[in-house]
């Protein structure tokens, strides 16, 4: 199977495939995700393109709900740890 470069971990997938999965786990799986991202990555581009394959044929699934609010939610901050996070920009 080809690696998506959008879900390189196979998480977005996986949560899909996953019987009972309800909202809670998909907001922790759509977490871990969106940290994975490259920092060069649109975050609203990767939803809408996860959406589009995955949310069309699963329209009541939890994680295209989590998806769409992320969507919503549009551009978050970037995570900032270490001495980054201390200095001023």
């Amino acid at each position: 199977m080809e690696r998506d470069p959008l879900d390189s971990k196979g998480l977005i997938r996986e949560a899909y495939r996953i019987d009972g999965i309800e909202s809670p786990e998909c907001r922790s799986i759509f977490l871990d995700w969106a940290l994975s991202l490259p920092d060069d990555q649109d975050q609203n581009a990767a939803i809408t393109r996860l959406l589009g394959q995955y949310g069309a044929d699963n329209p009541d699934h939890p994680m295209t709900q989590v998806l769409r609010e992320g969507l919503e939610a549009g551009e978050s901050p970037r995570r900032r740890g270490g001495w980054r996070a201390r200095q001023r920009d």
